[in-house]
């Protein structure tokens, strides 16, 4: 392939000269991260063939993915020379996240993996370990983990590169993110979406994004669509988004270098222009539209590995992809055929006697945290601050008996945030240390209350019919779930503190990103230089209960189960009734470090039960008696214990529930009835499985050990089942959730055909009752007319009865 650029913007260091002196140098240290990538594949020792290969050498098992690493090298090596060149903070986010070991290469050579795991040390001992470690039990994974430094982008799963590079951006206006995105990965729905940056990017508060689209033409067994197509397409495509890229393309080593130097100099080079005309205006000035610069690079797949092999072509080709070279314990000829592709690199002029990089080349790292395996920016916890939180007095309701007033459950959680970010934005270049997000949906989530101190952010012309809308905004709206979770866990990874906000069904369109996040604060954890970061806050709203409105499509409560088994260390699930124990669990969501929250409250008018001192000890405790709502003691304050228990966890079912109390309590008074409150999911899960677990004491305090309970859950019913395995009796718990029957309908109807009524919970804690209390018939009787008469009545009228709809406890 012929090697071609297109020129880019000048700016003040895109002359910057390369010397041969410096290709050659570059093209070395390339040539140490090729062998080391190859040494990781495939050998458990000689890492420097100081002796002739054997078949001893080789491991068992070929684990790992050689196609796409060459290119993550030379890209690294020029990035490297970049830092040392303009003293850049650059952090490295590769979407093909199959080259782990191209980036464990790199971090080795520039010394960062040393300092962090001194077990592989920089030397021949050193060496035999890092290869050994590869994609072996004990050792470390295949793709860019946890574990990589420099890594916050793991990129097993692929299209998130971007959306996580984004994000670390936002906000840190000194870093270049520069985000390899692979032709693989570019066919993701995710990653498609994430070319619209240049629409959100604030060049005068926030750091930039250089997208280098390696196109090496080829998947793990057949081609790519961008890398089948011509130049002037993808130049196109990524030109429609608000990009200005450049086509850097080619096979020879000497002349892809050269190139991709100017290219990324340049590049380098705009960047800083256009952020240095924006920042020196006083904000508020007309829109002006940014062009960013981006990289189109060509190179070949599987680039210096073996040609040909048994006849059949394999570099540039689908396979390279993962490992060249299969046969090589049982086929002398591979054998043969990989110690002249790793004698190739020459490794015996790239270390030294004793293993260690020759000086000239270990002078190309930068230094210090300069160095891309180094950066804080990749271990945000070493630059996060605590959030200002406010006092929650200021935000409370006044609730002077329970039940009685209804009131928008989140409504004065977006008061909080409001304040939130008004304590963290800065008002120098107005950045900050907070970001919400959420899919256009922060008004209709009661949020709005953010709007008093910014703006939704659009890097557009505002129109007057435009409502809080901004270049200078920080509330990100983006019509993409996988967008809007990707922007925040980037920006987390990367130091500071953020909630994602959205409707609870549609948070199923991103719950891979969830795990996969989960998966990444679970193994985080493990590695003691690895600082904490802000904790992951999803508010699921909109709830399936009263999406009514809308339909069956917006009713699911899915990410509930899809969270239930991840690492328990990590996952966190609260069901707040009312907006106090809203605010009480938003408080310690936004403290919290390394951790999963799931807050699940839905955004409509509800009634109001607990006061702030009440909700702050009711969240504390994870579940409570309400003994108000109960009536298992007499006048007196004594009982012998309940007949039945009614638990909730939710607020609608907390609202269900609450009704059935009373209706038992007026039309069978004999009846002995505790109520239950949950809050903190996970606390039903025994104490040796979950850190909110509770104790077999704690939970026969709460649940008796052998009385029935009926429990009206927000979520599917299988959920609650699968917590309580391993309590006593598990079998007596009845849960009544959501079973999947949904439609346009009124909010009691919902309740209604998922069998989760006051009215079927009344007729199934008779039937589980201890004894069968006086007026049981007449109630049960009772039970089927009303819901009958509802059946009947919202097909008259488009409403609930007022009964229903007007209901308060008293």
């Amino acid at each position: 392939m012929p090697t071609s650029t297109t020129p880019p913007s000048a700016g003040p260091d895109a002359g910057a000269v390369y010397t041969a002196t410096d290709r050659e140098l570059d093209l070395r240290w390339w040539a140490a991260a090729n062998y080391l990538t190859v040494t990781q594949i495939y050998l458990r020792s000689n890492p420097l063939l100081r002796r002739p290969l054997t078949v001893e050498d080789i491991k068992p098992r070929l684990l790992g993915h050689w196609g796409t690493s060459p290119g993550l090298s030379m890209i690294y090596t020029l990035l490297n020379r970049l830092i040392r060149t303009t003293g850049t903070d650059c952090l490295y986010v590769t979407g093909p996240g199959h080259g782990g070991p191209a980036l464990v290469a790199n971090a080795y050579l520039e010394g960062t993996y040393s300092e962090v795991y001194p077990r592989v040390a920089p030397d021949l001992d050193g060496l035999t370990a890092l290869v050994r470690q590869f994609s072996t039990p004990g050792g470390i994974p295949s793709h860019v983990s946890v574990q990589t430094p420099g890594s916050i982008h793991e990129g097993g799963e692929l299209g998130y590169a971007l959306a996580h590079a984004a994000g670390a951006a936002f906000d840190h206006p000194e870093l270049l993110v520069a985000c390899v995105v692979g032709d693989g990965e570019a066919e993701t729905g995710p990653l498609a979406a994430s070319w619209k940056i240049p629409a959100f990017l604030n060049a005068r508060r926030d750091g930039a994004v250089l997208p280098i689209l390696h196109l090496n033409g080829y998947k793990i067994s057949g081609p790519t669509v961008l890398g089948r197509s011509d130049d002037a397409d993808v130049v196109g495509l990524l030109a429609a988004q608000g990009w200005d890229p450049v086509v850097v393309a080619g096979d020879d080593p000497a002349a892809v270098f050269t190139a991709l130097h100017s290219a990324l100099t340049a590049a380098h080079a705009r960047i800083r222009a256009i952020q240095q005309e924006a920042r020196g205006g006083a904000g508020g000035e007309e829109f002006r539209p940014v062009r960013w610069p981006a990289v189109i690079l060509r190179t070949p797949k599987g680039w210096t590995g073996p040609g040909v092999v048994d006849g059949v072509q394999i570099e540039g080709t689908f396979r390279s992809h993962q490992v060249p070279l299969a046969q090589v314990r049982e086929n002398p000829a591979h054998l043969r055929l990989l110690e002249e592709w790793l004698r190739s690199y020459h490794p015996e002029t790239l270390f030294d006697a004793d293993g260690r990089l020759v000086p000239e080349l270990a002078a190309l790292a930068p230094d210090g945290d300069k160095r891309m395996a180094a950066t804080p920016y990749a271990n945000g916890g070493r630059l996060l601050r605590d959030l200002p939180l406010p006092d929650l007095e200021r935000y409370a309701l006044a609730v002077d008996k329970p039940g009685a007033v209804e009131y928008e459950n989140t409504r004065p959680l977006g008061e909080l945030l409001r304040d939130v970010y008004a304590a963290t934005i800065q008002e120098s270049d107005g950045g900050g240390t907070f970001r919400l997000f959420s899919p256009d949906e922060t008004a209709s989530n009661r949020l709005a209350a953010v709007f008093d101190v910014t703006d939704r952010c659009l890097q557009a012309p505002v129109l007057p019919t435009d409502d809080h809308l901004s270049p200078e905004g920080r509330v990100m709206e983006v019509l993409s779930e996988h967008l809007c979770e990707g922007w925040l866990e980037g920006y987390l990874l990367s130091g500071r503190h953020g909630m994602f906000a959205t409707y609870e069904a549609f948070a199923m369109v991103s719950a891979s990103m969830l795990i996969q996040h989960t998966k990444w604060l679970q193994h985080a954890a493990e590695l003691p230089w690895r600082a904490s970061v802000a904790s992951l806050n999803v508010l699921l709203t909109s709830t399936c209960w009263r999406n009514d409105h809308n339909g069956f499509s917006h009713q699911g409560p899915g990410l509930i189960d899809t969270a239930i088994p991840l690492a328990p260390s990590v996952v966190r699930i609260w069901l707040p009734p009312d907006a106090n124990t809203t605010l009480s669990i938003a408080d310690h969501c936004l403290r919290s470090r390394d951790h999963v929250n799931l807050i699940v409250v839905d955004k409509q008018p509800h009634l109001q039960y607990l006061s702030r001192e009440e909700a702050d000890a009711h969240c504390a405790a994870g579940a409570s008696v309400w003994e108000w709502a109960g009536t298992e003691t007499d006048d007196a304050g004594e009982g012998t214990g309940p007949d039945v228990v009614l638990a909730a966890a939710g607020d609608v079912p907390t609202l269900e529930t609450l009704a059935a109390a009373a209706l038992l309590r007026e039309r069978a008074p004999g009846l002995r009835v505790r109520v239950v409150n949950v809050v903190d999911l996970m606390a039903l899960l025994p104490a040796a499985d979950h850190p909110h677990g509770f104790t077999d004491e704690k939970f026969g305090e709460l649940f008796t050990d052998s009385t029935d309970v009926v429990f009206a859950f927000h979520g599917y019913p299988r959920a609650v089942h699968e917590l309580l395995h391993g309590r006593t009796d598990p079998g007596r718990f009845h849960v009544r959730g959501f079973n999947e029957q949904g439609t346009t309908t009124t909010p009691f109807d919902m309740v209604v055909l998922n069998g989760m009524s006051r009215y079927h919970l009344v007729l199934e804690a008779l039937r589980r009752s201890r004894r069968v209390p006086e007026g049981a018939a007449g109630l049960a009787e009772y039970c089927h007319a009303m819901l009958a008469r509802h059946h009947d009545y919202i097909r008259a009228h488009f409403e609930d009865m007022p009964e229903v709809a007007g209901w308060t406890w008293s």
